[in-house]
């Protein structure tokens, strides 16, 4: 990479905004005061907690949606409509299932006026690249999650763009092949045999972005500005086990993990705060109950306060397993984080300490007045005569600040919790849920 590549700009963000409205009219800021730059020759990270504003920063960026206020740039232009420069590769693979893998390469070619020998020949070009040569005729259904992702990437490289944008493109794969396709994607990189300029992508995991990234973003959460800039300049391939390697993931673990408010704020937040607070603006840390009892225990045995990193290595957990799990413990009050550090509450003392129904009591009284999902779900379901709503409602409702995977992934972890504190139940077969007699006086 030259000192002069360095230096030429492909998209650029300025002071972008992006405010959404609540359903009861207020604004909701997203992102505030964004200033970005990539440049050719350079993988950038994006690395957020849910509520960063991650996702919607790089819809921002490929023009899919407009900034609020600021201005979005391809090569020194700004943004009217979709970035011409961009292609994207999602998370949930996106594929059109009555199509072939071919079919489905070659469908952004079809969108582009491309005529169909060339289609072909690119399509078929891009399939070899991305090692799916022999599956040109196969149907997503035929197809691991793996090679529905390579269609997706293949889909992707075959319109030869500047800048590939990459949305948590292996969240969605177990470890094995989410790992194997991160060095594919170093090797085609590094090879200089990937037909981009440059790639940015969205992640919460700080050790992919560790792998991938030659700058990583931090972004803070409610609304999402940029909190860190980070250079990586560890030679590719990368070495998870080197001292460098774990030293750049403490330092952005740290930054990620550190609070802007002062420690006793998860006990002492008043409760006007807290009532202020939505399910867009809060969202519901995917943890469990029980693997949130399971690190209350661990920190209790631990003196009830240690290290997030220390914390980690007691579990042999990777860091970013453990922020759901601190999370969950933060928003319910069961704990706090300061400096890196996670300390027991006494309201997380009493949750440790207690029976399992008196566990399944306090649990409810803290997920239905801190947890905005989990309260929006029982004040909603309190104000029907039947205490009955389709799931619909509330999934439309998330729409307004999440993708479709996400909402559904807040709904899960609301129904999980609901039913563990026996707050309301929710019937799959009619998508239904159901309040729990007396469920509303927790609130």
């Amino acid at each position: 990479m030259t000192e002069s590549s360095e230096r030429v700009t492909i998209v650029e963000a300025d002071g972008v905004t992006k405010t959404f409205t609540t359903p009861d009219g207020r604004a909701l800021p997203v992102l505030d005061d964004i200033g970005l730059r990539l440049h050719e020759g350079e993988i950038v990270a994006l690395l957020g907690k849910s509520g960063s504003g991650k996702s919607t920063l790089l819809r921002c960026l490929a023009g899919l949606i407009s900034p609020s206020s600021g201005t979005v740039s391809y090569r020194g232009r700004p943004l009217t409509a979709a970035n011409p420069g961009v292609a994207m590769v999602f998370q949930s693979f996106a594929l059109l299932p009555w199509l072939t893998v071919q079919q489905n390469v070659e469908l952004s070619l079809q969108a582009r006026g491309v005529e169909e020998a060339e289609r072909r020949e690119r399509a078929l070009r891009a399939i070899d690249l991305i090692g799916l040569d022999g599956f040109e005729g196969a149907y997503p259904k035929e197809l691991s999650g793996g090679m529905r992702q390579r269609v997706g990437f293949a889909r992707a490289l075959v319109v030869e763009p500047d800048s590939l944008f990459m949305d948590e493109p292996f969240s969605a794969l177990d470890v094995l092949t989410a790992e194997n396709l991160r060095n594919e994607l170093v090797g085609l990189w590094e090879g200089h045999a990937a037909p981009v300029k440059s790639i940015l992508i969205v992640t919460h995991n700080i050790e992919e972005a560790v792998l991938l990234a030659d700058r990583i973003l931090v972004l803070s959460s409610n609304p999402g500005r940029i909190r860190a800039e980070l250079t990586v300049e560890l030679p590719r391939p990368r070495d998870r086990r080197t001292p460098q390697f774990e030293a750049l993931v403490d330092t952005v673990y740290g930054i990620l993990t550190g609070r802007e408010e002062a420690p006793s704020a998860a006990v002492a937040e008043p409760a006007a705060a807290r009532s202020a607070a939505t399910p867009v603006s809060t969202p519901l840390p995917p943890a469990s109950v029980g693997g949130l009892a399971g690190l209350l225990e661990i920190l209790l045995s631990m003196g009830g306060e240690e290290g997030l990193a220390e914390i980690a290595d007691e579990l042999n957990f990777e860091v970013d397993d453990l922020l759901p799990l601190v999370d969950a413990a933060v928003l319910l009050g069961f704990a706090t984080v300061s400096a890196g550090r996670l300390a027991i509450t006494p309201e997380g003392r009493e949750f440790s300490a207690a029976d399992i129904l008196t566990s399944k009591q306090l649990f409810a009284r803290h997920a239905a007045r801190r947890a905005p999902l989990v309260r929006a779900i029982v004040q909603s379901l309190a104000a029907k005569d039947s205490q009955k709503l389709r799931e619909d409602f509330f999934v439309d409702l998330l729409r307004r600040g999440y993708d479709s995977i996400d909402a559904g992934r807040q709904l899960e972890t609301a129904i999980a919790w609901g039913r563990y504190g026996e707050l309301y139940d929710y019937d799959a077969d009619d998508t239904e849920f159901a309040l729990e007699p007396g469920a509303e006086a927790y609130l």
